[in-house]
């Protein structure tokens, strides 16, 4: 995928940005991105390293190629919804998860260099049922990181 600044796009094109995003609940934002996945089940994604050790600011920011990360990132109905790019601090706001539960989806100490897309989307399908953080779980984690 080729980015380009909106003022090189407008030279070729009338650029619209009051495009309206189309608002999805948590759990349709999971299972799109599960079904993403699962659509090429033994792909091979890349995972990231070590997140559980980063700083949280570090952790933010890693990102990586062909990870099951940049897979949600490159749907445009993700990125429509307020997907902004396909780092691990993006993934972690946008679907709404805990450490915890996106270190078991792309961290290396799971599955090592590299892990099946279908074994990322079983993980993200575990989320849909697993109880969300009450209030004050998700005001801690928001100040807290």
């Amino acid at each position: 995928m080729k980015h380009h600044a909106i003022d090189e796009l407008q030279i070729v094109a009338e650029v619209k940005q009051d495009f309206p995003r189309r608002a999805l609940t948590r759990s349709e934002r999971l299972e799109r991105w599960a079904e993403l996945l699962e659509r090429n089940p033994q792909r091979r994604l890349s995972t990231l390293h070590e997140t559980e050790y980063q700083p949280a600011r570090v952790r933010a920011t890693m990102r990586g190629d062909g990870t099951p990360i940049s897979v949600a990132f490159e749907d445009p109905v993700l990125r429509t919804a307020g997907l902004e790019n396909d780092s691990y601090g993006e993934a972690k706001r946008f679907f709404e998860l805990s450490d915890e539960q996106l270190h078991k989806v792309i961290c290396y100490c799971h599955f090592g260099a590299t892990v099946s897309a279908s074994t990322a989307a079983r993980h993200i399908r575990a989320m849909l049922v697993e109880k969300q953080p009450g209030l004050f779980a998700r005001l801690r984690q928001i100040f807290l990181g």
